[in-house]
């Protein structure tokens, strides 16, 4: 397995998964919290820290201006791709204000723009994000899947294994088509030849899909 860039943001990150030898592990602001209850000390602290509350010290700290294009959990993406790491996991980074949970949708696209794959988990739920490729789901997953166009069109998409399949389908952002399909207990695709998707699954037990560029 590749090794993991796990970023912790200020939400309550829920079941998360180990931290492997050769994993990066990144509290973004807040999230510092979140790890210090763990018992878990990031190798990177990110952030303008407004949520924090405090300036941590230490030589793993990077303090940015609150004045400033990118949020907390976007600095520790790119932190993360400067570092070479292309899978994240983003953690306690859903629920909250609407806004910021958008922004960090759009940091799923940012990775997928950029080759890595990003996987944002919490409440039950995962998000990521896919640019011409595909992700490929084990058989036994149940539960609702959905499917968006987050810009534009979406060309030559694929659902297979799914309770509603497409095939060579045209995806808007103007229109919800792919909304609240489920997975059938099958092994699952969702691919798209040109254009970006976001896609939405029910994760209960942690598993994740293989994302696959063309």
């Amino acid at each position: 397995m590749r090794p993991l860039c796990i970023i912790v943001g200020a939400m309550e990150p829920g079941p998360m998964a180990p931290v492997g030898e050769k994993d990066l592990l990144i509290a973004a602001d807040g999230g510092l919290d979140h790890l210090s209850r763990r018992g878990l000390t990031p190798h990177l602290i990110v952030g303008d820290f407004d949520s924090l509350g405090r300036v941590p010290e230490g030589d793993n700290v990077l303090r940015h201006s609150v004045e400033k294009d990118d949020t907390d959990t976007m600095l520790a993406v790119k932190t993360g791709l400067a570092r070479g790491y292309r899978t994240f996991l983003l953690y306690g980074c859903l629920g909250g204000r609407l806004d910021h949970a958008y922004a960090n949708l759009q940091a799923l696209l940012y990775l997928a723009g950029h080759g890595a794959a990003g996987f944002l988990l919490g409440g039950g739920m995962a998000a990521s994000a896919v640019r011409n490729g595909r992700l490929d789901f084990s058989p036994g997953h149940r539960g609702t899947i959905s499917v968006f166009c987050p810009n534009g069109e979406a060309r030559g998409i694929d659902l297979t294994g799914l309770y509603y399949p497409l095939r060579d389908a045209v995806l808007t952002s103007a229109f919800p088509l792919g909304v609240s399909n489920q997975f059938t207990g099958e092994t699952a695709s969702v691919s798209v030849r040109d254009g970006a998707l976001l896609v939405m699954w029910d994760h209960p037990d942690g598993t994740l899909p293989e994302q696959a560029g063309r």
